[in-house]
């Protein structure tokens, strides 16, 4: 998510109760627990980052980063379930709940429109985690009320092209950076 921005409320109440969750099974028969992110998700988040490969890190920011800064995670961890949602997905891992996804949108400056990103850990590439995450980030943002759901991403990224392509997603060159498309979704 390039330009992740805050706009005006849409709704008076959020449409998913930070206290969701789901258990989702994805294509290689693993399972995930799925729920809006939390403050408590905050240092998870900052491990997600940092575990995620330099290439990975550049696709997801679309600038090179080598750990996520406070202002950064603050900006990551600011949701109200409505405007600003995050969908995590997470696994136990050596008796802790790891991040192994996240998925997220923001309000535009245009109304009835969010800028939205996905990012999977680069072991858990290819296992469907994308779709799932996106697919409860689409019927949040529907539910919330926007009408159009798009993406920023560098032409290069064919994992974000596949999963936008699995959606129904439409996409275009950037006309302000050629080597960015945008992929969207009308709700």
């Amino acid at each position: 998510m390039s330009r992740l921005q805050s706009a005006q409320p849409l709704t008076a109440s959020p449409a998913v109760p930070a206290d969701d969750h789901w258990i989702e099974a994805l294509d290689d028969g693993s399972h995930v627990l799925i729920r809006p992110l939390r403050a408590e998700d905050r240092e998870r988040e900052r491990e997600f980052i940092r575990r995620l490969s330099p290439e990975t890190r550049h696709l997801r920011f679309l600038c090179a980063i080598k750990e996520a800064s406070p202002a950064l995670l603050d900006q990551l961890m600011d949701v109200d379930y409505r405007d600003r949602m995050a969908f995590v997905a997470l696994v136990h891992r050596d008796g802790e709940l790891i991040e192994v996804g996240v998925s997220r949108y923001a309000a535009t400056d245009e109304p009835g429109h969010c800028e939205c990103a996905v990012t999977v850990a680069d072991d858990w590439l290819g296992r469907g985690l994308g779709v799932v995450l996106m697919r409860h980030l689409i019927d949040s943002a529907r539910n919330n009320g926007f009408k159009r759901i798009y993406s920023v991403d560098a032409a290069t990224n064919a994992g974000m092209q596949r999963t936008a392509r699995a959606l129904g997603f439409n996409c275009r060159r950037d006309p302000h950076d050629a080597t960015q498309v945008i992929h969207s979704l009308e709700l």
